[in-house]
């Protein structure tokens, strides 16, 4: 397929070309999280299982997308955005709490999120990998966007004399992924903790991070 048929235009149904085109491709992408974030998983899902989730047709299916890999990814940056925003939320609700209690707020938003539909995590972190070049490099792309998240908290922390001054790139690279290792696992049954006990971990690996032994806050 060279590329995606020509989608109808006008209004049909109240509705206009570009309300029903939204209405399909949302439906492709929630049958998409379905079948992709539970069973039978990507690689099993077929354009035929995946329009008839959606309960549309393979035509259909060609008119918004060009393969199934291209729902992946749109499904992926989805996921992403969801817990982008409820971080972002969070930072701006915690602005002034000092920087455990800020951390905290951010990371319970950030794993709520995240974990709050175990098919999310299956996308970021499992159905993801390996794809094909095009998709690692966006999953590296949007892993740097949470690294620059991570990275701008700690300077403004250390801006307001709660965090020790240096280059926090590389920590915050290994960080992240300590982030999403654990919440993977902690999904899938492997780690015997609450969701507050995981959070509870994080903030302190972070913590140590920003303040090393030595290390005191400046005086307010």
């Amino acid at each position: 397929m060279a590329g995606r048929l020509r989608a109808p235009t006008g209004r049909y149904g109240g509705k206009s070309a570009v309300e029903r085109q939204a209405e399909r491709r949302r439906r492709f992408l929630d049958a998409a999280l379905q079948l992709f974030g539970d069973t039978p998983g990507y690689r099993a899902t077929t354009v035929a299982a995946l329009s008839e989730a959606a309960g549309l047709s393979t035509r259909q299916f060609y008119e918004e997308f060009r393969t199934l890999e291209d729902v992946l990814t749109a499904l992926h940056l989805e996921v992403n955005d969801w817990a982008e925003e409820a971080v972002v939320l969070a930072v701006s609700a915690a602005e002034n709490l000092p920087l455990p209690e800020r951390a905290a707020a951010i990371f319970r938003a950030y794993a709520a999120n995240v974990t709050g539909d175990p098919r999310r995590i299956r996308i970021t972190f499992v159905e993801i990998i390996g794809v094909s070049p095009s998709l690692e490099e966006q999953r590296l792309a949007r892993r740097a966007r949470w690294v620059d998240l991570v990275c701008a908290e700690a300077v403004a922390a250390v801006a307001r004399g709660e965090a020790a001054p240096r280059d926090y790139r590389l920590a915050a690279t290994a960080f992240i992924g300590s982030v999403n290792g654990l919440l993977h696992d902690w999904t899938a049954g492997w780690v015997d903790a609450t969701l507050d006990e995981v959070v509870e971990e994080l903030v302190r690996q972070l913590l140590a991070i920003l303040r090393p032994p030595g290390w005191e806050p400046s005086a307010a």
